[in-house]
This record gives structure tokens, C-alpha cells and sequence, in this order.
């Protein structure tokens, strides 16, 4: 072999490589502004941003499962052609675990071992209380769990959110996805009242 096709093959290769990221970030950069434009008033949320700070899967916190679930959700939407109201999937896919708290933590160990019953229930009163939401983001919100809500989705965006859900937990909970970890404002403010 002549040393000129070895590296015209390499540089193909390469080229072929650059193409697929960039048509992966292009399709990122998509999928992100049509989230902000159906939920910017969510994203700006002090409450939605709060969850920055407690770990859902691995170590994915609840806003990045959140806003991939509604990426997913996005993409499972479009590739298969399911027809659908897109705002309403969109939203209702980042407040599907808008529980609001670490349920990791010490003070939640009984809802720990019941969490996956309880906190779509929890989720949706937050969002009620903070946001309108239509039926079908109420729907997407309070059955997102099923088979654990034992009455399935009623909606097209319900089992789109549902599944979405189901696949992105497996890549984070197998770190097949992983995260940066949740942001720990507690205890730095520990370690500075301890020092002061």
C-alpha cells in the first residue's frame, strides 16, 4: 500500500468522524432552542434551577434528567412521527420530577424506599402551584411512572415522556450517561460558617 492511501484514508475517516459530531451538536443546539423557546419561563425558574442540587440517577442531578428526558422526548417525537403538541411535551417533560427535594437524603429515607410511588403526586402539586398547566401536562406529570402509577398515560405526550423517562434512567442509573454531579450549595455554606 502506498503511504498516500494510508493517510487519504485517515483523513477521510477523520472528516467522516468531524461531520458526525458536528450534526450531533447541531442537532443539540436544535433540540435546546426549541426547549427554551416552549419553556423559558420553567428554565428561568429559581424552583426548576434548585434542582441542580439533588441527584436523580447515578450521578445525573434532576435538572440535567430533566432536560434530557425532554430531549429524548423531543427526538422520540420527531423520529417516529408522532404527531403531538410539542409545548406540552416539552414542559410537561421537565416537571415530571419536580419533587423538590434529595430523595437520597437521611430525612427522606421512608420516601427513599417509596419514591418511585410517591413523587409524581409530589411533582404535580409543586407545578400546580407554581405553573398552568393543561390536562396533558398534568397527565404527563402524574403518570410518568407507570406501571408504578398503576392508571396508565392517557395522552400521545404522556407515553412519549414515559419512555423517554424509562430510557434515559437506565443510561444514567448504568452511567452509560454520566453527569457532573449536583451542585452542593449546603455545604459549602457549612464549610464558611464553620471558618467564620
Amino acid at each position: 500500500m502506498k503511504k498516500g492511501t494510508i493517510r487519504q484514508r485517515a483523513r477521510e475517516r477523520h472528516e467522516k468522524h468531524a461531520l458526525r459530531w458536528q450534526r450531533h451538536l447541531e442537532r443539540q443546539r436544535d433540540l435546546n432552542n426549541k426547549i427554551k423557546a416552549a419553556a423559558s419561563d420553567i428554565l428561568k425558574s429559581p424552583q426548576f434551577r434548585s434542582t441542580r442540587r439533588h441527584i436523580q440517577h447515578g450521578n445525573v442531578t434532576v435538572n440535567n434528567h430533566c432536560l434530557n428526558v425532554a430531549k429524548y422526548s423531543l427526538a422520540i417525537s420527531e423520529k417516529l412521527h408522532i404527531s403531538c403538541s410539542r409545548e406540552e411535551l416539552i414542559r410537561g417533560a421537565l416537571l415530571h420530577d419536580y419533587f423538590l427535594y434529595d430523595w437520597h437524603a437521611k430525612e427522606h429515607v421512608p420516601v427513599y424506599k417509596l419514591h418511585g410511588f410517591f413523587h409524581p403526586g409530589v411533582a404535580l402539586k409543586n407545578a400546580l402551584e407554581e405553573y398552568e398547566l393543561t390536562p396533558r401536562e398534568r397527565d404527563i406529570i402524574k403518570k410518568h411512572m407507570w406501571p408504578l402509577t398503576v392508571v396508565p398515560p392517557t395522552c400521545r405526550e404522556a407515553w412519549i415522556v414515559t419512555m423517554a423517562d424509562k430510557w434515559c434512567s437506565l443510561l444514567e442509573t448504568f452511567r452509560i450517561y454520566r453527569g457532573h454531579g449536583a451542585l452542593r450549595y449546603d455545604r459549602e455554606e457549612e464549610s464558611v460558617s464553620t471558618t467564620a
